[in-house]
């Protein structure tokens, strides 16, 4: 039984995937003190969070059995991702569940700044009808910037395209390629910034976009141009965007997000060109909803062995990519446990080659599959997908990808190489139509092995009577030998052998095979 841990409260209907799961136990405690969290969280397989819990590093360790921590949400900002990959966690979020209402709370936020509405309504209320006074702006053929052109970014283009509104957008992987098929204009930072009549960021918050839109950036903007913040707070510099409205440089500002929250006596909201709301962007019955629902899927898949969709600290597979390299999985795990298991010597580097159509894809998850199957024989299993790249570091262990139009006759070719203090071994494997995976090369011997089983691997002289001493080894030992695989390169030559076998093969059994004429070496493994 599965225990899953809710520290922040969380739409019912959005979990009840995890409610209704027969493997898995809900525990929902809202609110708790720091001791009751470090208690609980020590008990669960998985923690579940809003914006209100702090994910520290002493909360992460304090969670031995801990596998997941997901967000109900898009920022991270309360979870130490470091520790997370540290301790082995996958760390989980939900970026489209509230897409629709955070984009739709910024179309909001745009005409209410374009029409002065909230100030034209707060007059109202005062008893004061000033009509002149709050005199708008249309939004037709004006120049909307967007910088930060994800999956926000792009529903407020489409949906500013339906005001008439020019688009011009900036992101750092956005070509113009890109943005000529999302129908806007592709620009610069600076050249955004220029041509904006109102500007909205969507950018996540990190070291390169803290404080994105500052003083200088500013002054780069037209004079009257409009700002509006409803991703995260720090991407506009306060104080910079204070004295801009102050001097009129900027002429009204609509703002959703700061940089401290709760932003309660922030100056800024003393101004009266600028619109706010207390972090609203994703506050919808649906959006509560979706990002709950999204988070239970993805921890319900961890914890039942699979790989999650929306992986923070770990990459995930591209959904177009998926078909393509999901096969590719299992086949990656069992190539570098397979070499790991009998390669000798201290690991320097691990080299993974890929081929074929492969070459079309990001290859980086096969990777860490790959690297992650050969740390555990080295480390243990507290290696996972989430940690082997920084064990690998720790460790002075290089990790090396390389892309080849060669395929030796193959579709698809993945060629796993391991180089240590002592020796470089080296095993490919590929996709066999209707037969599945393949071991198709060990050591430069070409071999057609099924990578499962009990296996036997055996480094030998090319002799008369060296396979049948082998045979006859093993059956004094009860071994059955269920199929066989040979390969030399020349006769009389180095050669190898590589047996499945029905069951465990026991030291002792080991050590007779390794004294048997004409073998010079002997390495039993399971896959």
């Amino acid at each position: 039984m599965h225990r899953v841990l809710i520290s922040d409260p969380l739409s019912e209907d959005g979990i009840k995937p995890l409610l209704e799961a027969a493997d898995t136990e809900v525990i929902q405690k809202p609110s708790m003190s720091e001791d009751e969290l470090l208690e609980e969280v020590a008990k669960a397989d998985a923690l579940i969070v809003r914006s209100q819990t702090q994910v520290t590093k002493e909360l992460l360790e304090h969670g031995e059995n801990l596998k997941i921590v997901g967000r109900a949400g898009v920022g991270v900002d309360n979870i130490d991702l470091d520790a997370a990959t540290d301790n082995g966690v996958v760390v989980v979020n939900a970026p489209d569940g509230n897409t629709i209402s955070t984009a739709e709370h910024t179309m909001a936020m745009l005409m209410s700044l374009a029409r002065n509405i909230p100030q034209a309504y707060h007059s109202l209320q005062e008893g004061r009808w000033d009509r002149k006074k709050y005199v708008g702006v249309e939004l037709k053929n004006k120049t909307l910037g967007v910088v930060g052109f994800g999956r926000i970014g792009r529903v407020v283009s489409r949906r500013a395209k339906g005001h008439r509104m020019n688009v011009i957008a900036y992101d750092p992987f956005l070509t113009k390629e890109k943005a000529e098929k999302a129908g806007v204009d592709h620009g610069s930072l600076d050249e955004v910034l220029a041509q904006a009549d109102f500007l909205t960021v969507h950018t996540p918050l990190i070291d390169a976009t803290h404080h994105l839109i500052n003083k200088e950036a500013i002054a780069k903007m037209k004079d009257g141009a409009r700002l509006l913040n409803c991703a995260r707070g720090g991407i506009i510099e306060e104080e910079a965007l204070y004295e801009a409205l102050q001097s009129g440089k900027i002429a009204g500002a609509a703002l959703d997000v700061y940089e401290e929250e709760p932003a309660v006596g922030n100056k800024l909201l003393d101004l009266p060109q600028v619109v706010g709301t207390p972090h609203l962007g994703a506050s919808t019955i649906e959006a509560q909803e979706n990002v709950a629902t999204d988070v239970s899927y993805d921890v319900m898949e961890v914890l039942r062995g699979g790989n999650a969709k929306q992986p923070v600290n770990i990459p995930s597979i591209p959904e177009e990519m998926q078909d393509k390299l999901t096969p590719y999985i299992t086949l990656s795990e069992k190539l570098g446990a397979f070499l790991g298991s009998v390669v000798r010597g201290g690991l320097n580097n691990i080299n993974v080659y890929y081929s074929g159509e492969l070459t079309d894809v990001d290859p980086t998850p096969l990777t860490r599959k790959v690297v992650k199957s050969v740390l555990q024989l080295f480390v243990g299993n507290r290696v996972n997908d989430v940690n082997s790249y920084k064990i690998a570091k720790d460790k002075g262990i290089e990790i090396n990808e390389q892309k080849s139009t060669s395929t030796k006759g193959f579709t698809n070719l993945l060629t796993v190489e391991l180089e240590t203090d002592e020796e470089t071994r080296s095993i490919a494997g590929t996709l066999l139509n209707g037969l599945g995976a393949r071991v198709v090369r060990l050591d430069g011997y070409s071999v057609d092995v099924i990578p499962e089983g009990h296996l036997i691997s055996i480094h030998h002289k090319d002799q008369p009577g060296a396979i049948g001493r082998v045979g006859s080894l093993l059956a004094e030992h009860d071994v059955n030998i269920a199929t066989m695989q040979v390969g030399r390169t020349d006769i009389g030559g180095a050669a190898i052998m590589i047996l499945t076998v029905d069951k465990e093969v026991e030291p002792a059994c080991q050590e007779h095979l390794a004294h048997v004429q004409d073998i010079n070496r002997v390495q039993y493994l399971k896959l």
